[in-house]
């Protein structure tokens, strides 16, 4: 029988590549698996044409928009994820979606293998072999990319040799990703940290320079999740889209950032993320409002190891679901409004308003009515710092 690889296929010229090399280097069937995560482009259905026409056995499509919301985004919102405090893991999330899709396609189809078509320098290939082993420990990977040194030059020949049906011509000087949760560009001219990025790079966010009005928005959370905008209900997947527009429009969203990769060094990243940037900053705000003191302060540890678990490609660890459970708790009681006014690249948190609020009114004004007992401070003081202040005793001696 006639060994089958699943190849995660984007439509791109790369991929497209990918199913005549793999045929001729390894003799197996190729099943190009393509999955729609908002990163918009050709129809699916093309996407599928053109995988047969490129000699695909078989070609699958998957619109996993709603899922890819649900089930990925929306964990990153409860976990006001960033990694190094700044981005909000665009395409560490797209590829544990991707993942669960080509091992259901390999599984339906009897494949041994899958296949990818990231480098041997970035993090997407860790993403998704520790993806792929956890979902499925015997299935094996392979990088035509990296395993069989198949660069951009050879594609071109290759394509035009076999004369596939998809254009050689014109290359982006970026490499560019992209979903709907935000896009992420790098390569070219940005490879040299001094340049400033120009705006032909952006396509998801307004130049936040121009001179606009400024847009409010209120965003309503129940237990972590945004369900509706300006009081219009709203599915997570809606919830980013709307945000994507309006928090787009005011340029919010633009990260230019030098980052730490999984593989040991460091890369200049471009990304804009105007929906994820909006409904964090709104989330955490939130959280501020209704989540107690020490769960606060623990939930911000838990979301830095649950960011960097996430973007180092172990969504399906031991440790990342274990975390999960701790950040659906302390988002229990997480619901409420928040209005922003979102303008200048900024989106500004100017309201907030819960029924499960801890923000005591009473407590907190220094006006007539405070009902805070200040005589009680003396004593806390004096108990709080005594063992700073026996110390200070011994060490100043």
């Amino acid at each position: 029988m006639t060994e089958r690889v699943v190849l995660a296929y984007s439509g791109g010229l790369d991929t497209s590549v990918c199913i005549g090399w793999i045929a001729e280097e390894t003799g197996a069937e190729v099943i190009a698996v393509a999955v729609d995560v908002g990163q918009g482009g050709e129809d699916l259905d093309v996407i599928r044409k053109r995988a047969l026409a490129c000699g695909a056995v078989e070609a699958e499509v998957a619109d996993a928009k709603n899922e890819f919301a649900d089930e990925y985004c929306l964990p990153a919102i409860k976990a006001n994820a960033l990694y190094m405090d700044r981005y909000p893991l665009v395409s560490a999330l797209s590829r544990p979606t991707i993942v669960k899709h080509l091992v259901a396609a390999a599984k339906k189809h009897g494949a041994t293998t899958v296949a990818h078509g990231c480098t041997g320098k970035g993090n997407d290939q860790v993403r998704f072999e520790a993806g792929i082993s956890s979902l499925a420990p015997d299935l094996k990977c392979i990088a035509p990319v990296r395993d069989y040194a198949m660069t951009r030059d050879k594609a071109i020949a290759f394509c035009e040799d076999k004369n596939l049906p998809i254009a050689t011509t014109k290359k982006s000087p970026y490499s560019i990703d992209q979903n709907v949760f935000g896009r992420a560009v790098e390569t070219g001219f940005l490879e040299d940290i001094w340049n400033a990025p120009i705006e032909d790079v952006y396509e998801y966010t307004e130049n936040p320079a121009t001179q606009r009005e400024a847009d409010e928005v209120i965003i309503t959370f129940k237990e972590g999740v945004p369900v509706a905008i300006d009081g219009k209900p709203v599915t997570v997947l809606q919830a980013i889209q709307q945000l994507n527009e309006r928090a787009g429009a005011q340029g919010i969203g633009r990260i230019d950032m030098v980052e730490d990769r999984l593989v040991g060094i460091k890369s200049r990243e471009v990304y804009e993320a105007p929906g994820a940037i909006a409904l964090i900053t709104a989330h955490q705000e939130l959280e501020n409002v209704t989540v107690e003191r020490e769960l606060a302060r623990y939930k911000r540890q838990v979301e830095q190891r649950w960011g960097e678990l996430v973007y180092d490609g172990l969504w399906f660890s031991p440790l990342k679901r274990a975390l999960d459970g701790f950040i659906n708790e302390a988002n229990q009681a997480v619901s409420g409004d928040i209005r922003m006014t979102l303008h200048g690249g900024r989106a500004v948190v100017t309201g907030r308003k819960s029924d499960q609020s801890l923000y005591d009114f009473n407590l907190a004004t220094y006006d007539t009515g405070d009902t805070f007992d200040q005589s009680l401070s003396k004593g806390f003081i004096e108990l709080f710092g005594m063992s700073s202040k026996i110390a200070a005793k011994r060490d100043l001696a």
